[in-house]
């Protein structure tokens, strides 16, 4: 695929991913991800309580909840739980992952991430660069 293409390819899926952090429940911040693998979206995630938990991410604080799932590791838990694989598959995200996501990236076999704002800690970026996984940051579109 052309380098122009790709572009168009990665800003439309970011387009998705966003659309699909609008079904967190979380009010502080609202993170989508979706996975594609061979042009095709594999799995999707938003961050939020685990299932069968009250959607409420926040406590009376306004500190988001210890339990409270990132929107990759929902996008990555969801392949897990079926008969396909995101091994060499793409990654995109609307925020980029902290480091405690970034290990289940590398793990679950990924290659590449297109994401678009930076969390505050870059950690998670330099962890998936030293592993290798292509990084993409898109923040207009």
């Amino acid at each position: 695929m052309t380098e122009q293409k790709q572009r168009r390819y990665d800003i439309a899926y970011l387009k998705m991913a966003k659309e699909w952090a609008k079904l967190s429940h979380c009010k502080r911040r609202q993170v989508g991800a979706l996975i594609v693998k061979g042009k095709m979206i594999i799995s999707d995630g938003y961050n939020g309580t685990p299932t069968g938990f009250e959607n409420v991410c926040e406590d009376d604080d306004n500190t988001t909840k210890w339990y409270v799932l990132h929107a990759e590791a929902n996008a990555i838990l969801k392949v897990a739980s079926s008969t396909q694989s995101c091994e060499g598959a793409t990654l995109y995200i609307t925020m980029s992952p902290c480091k405690e996501c970034s290990k289940l990236i590398h793990q679950s076999g990924i290659k590449r991430l297109v994401y678009a704002e930076a969390y505050k800690d870059d950690s998670g970026l330099k962890f998936l660069e030293k592993a290798g996984i292509e990084l993409v940051n898109i923040d207009q579109y």
